[in-house]
């Protein structure tokens, strides 16, 4: 067993290597200045996804098989066969990659900028730029904005700062910031709106997996006469869709948008927008289900093994989440990783993935806080040990309601965001602070 949970950490430890650094690794392959490339980065991110999903698919047909039918150390032998693939034909392209160097810490980075804002908390924002500190390069400075304007005290020079000479030899970071720093700070939390209101979506996501696949197990699940569809495949219908959904867009939609002049097509934030109305009619339509799935419970008693209705009626809720999943994962990844300023673009990957795991500690307490209110004062419990004994059809409504909630907030966030092309108005002449642009 210790070798078994040892195997499982040092899996956990490259899962978040990889996925932290993966994607915004590949991004940087492309030279956005160049307008193919350009195109083509934006092209990477569904692409990216729809490769992940085709490994997810061979993992639930190919892999599934050979782990009932031909033994487990089989199993795990072709995913250790293909991982150690994956590593030498990774490592094949080494002289070949684009490689951006990487000054300083960007965790180290954001520390410095909030202490030194901190310990000039008393002193007032100047008026004029000429007062705060700057040794960036002319075509790498980011002009000044107006959001979170204590930031900028970390700028200031004052006494305690040392005389000019000593400042542009060596300034103590935790005490002096360039304004450009600064700015990169504040972009970076101009992402968070974004990131909680992005979080609910994985906690509609986790409802698959778990609840949906109770539903399959007291379900008809037979196909034809003879073949029994396996719980675990359901997820196949997840997947696909997801796939199809990108595919179909790629090919369709996206030859619409070129025909209109827009060959940029759905924005990010669109595409996050159209994965969390998904969602919501996923959970809409597993309420439903649920509905119709209890009156046969009623009906029958839930006598049997399994109840005389097909489980192939969780197949809208599958894959009205799997095309959430498809626009929300994409735009998502491509959102964070592009809108992240550089050298902070695997921090940016890694805000991605926690929306993931806080969606996923969300299902944890949302279920947590329903079993505590619900099956008091002699009402039915919604979560019962049995699911035929609860009504799973009210969860799922309070999770389509907690998501369209959501939604509305994701819009008016997604409404107000300034991205980086409209970071504001460069400042010139007195160097005053500008107003900022409407989003």
């Amino acid at each position: 067993m210790g070798v078994f949970y040892a195997a499982l950490y040092m899996n956990a430890i490259g899962i978040g290597g990889v996925k932290s650094s993966v994607s915004p690794f590949g991004a940087s392959q492309f030279d956005i200045t160049n307008r193919k490339e350009k195109q083509r980065k934006e092209d990477f991110f569904d692409r990216f996804f729809l490769i992940i999903n085709i490994g997810s698919l061979l993992a639930v047909t190919v892999l599934a098989y050979v782990l009932d039918h031909i033994g487990k150390r089989w199993g795990y032998g072709c995913c250790s066969a293909a991982m150690l693939g994956a590593f030498f034909l990774f490592a094949s392209g080494t002289k070949r990659y684009r490689y951006r160097e990487q000054e300083g810490n960007p965790i180290l980075q954001i520390l410095q900028v909030l202490v030194a804002a901190t310990q000039k908390c008393n002193i007032k924002c100047p008026s004029s730029e000429r007062f705060l500190y700057e040794n960036a390069p002319e075509e790498l400075r980011l002009p000044i904005t107006n959001r979170l304007r204590f930031l900028d005290k970390a700028a200031i020079i004052t006494e305690k700062d040392g005389g000019m000479e000593e400042i542009m030899i060596s300034p103590n970071p935790w005490r002096l910031s360039t304004v450009t720093k600064v700015e990169e700070v504040k972009k970076l939390s101009g992402l968070m709106p974004i990131w909680a209101t992005t979080i609910m979506f994985w906690t509609v996501y986790a409802q698959i997996y778990s609840f949906s696949m109770q539903q399959a197990v007291t379900m008809d699940r037979s196909l034809g006469k003879i073949f029994q569809t396996p719980v675990g495949s359901f997820a196949i219908f997840l997947i696909l869709s997801g796939i199809l959904s990108l595919a179909i867009y790629d090919k369709l939609i996206r030859l619409l948008f070129w025909k209109s002049k827009k060959p940029q097509g759905l924005t990010n934030l669109q595409k996050i927008g159209i994965g969390l109305f998904f969602s919501i009619l996923g959970m809409v339509t597993a309420s439903l289900v649920e509905a119709r799935r209890l009156l046969v419970v009623r009906a029958t008693g839930g006598i049997g093994e399994s109840l005389p209705i097909s489980a192939f009626w969780l197949l809208p809720q599958f894959i009205f989440i799997g095309i959430a999943e498809a626009f929300t994962y994409s735009g998502q990844l491509d959102f964070f990783v592009t809108e992240s300023p550089k050298g902070m673009k695997a921090i940016g990957s890694g805000l991605f993935h926690t929306t993931s795991a806080m969606g996923m500690f969300g299902t944890i307490i949302l279920v947590a806080v329903v079993k505590t209110f619900t099956g008091r004062v002699g009402s039915q419990i919604w979560l019962a040990p049995r699911i035929n004994d609860g009504r799973l059809d009210y969860f799922y409504g309070l999770v389509g309601l907690l998501s369209f909630v959501n939604m509305c907030m994701f819009l008016v966030c997604a409404k107000n965001y300034r991205g980086n092309a409209r970071e504001g108005k460069q400042i010139v002449g007195d160097n005053h602070y500008s107003s900022e642009e409407s989003a």
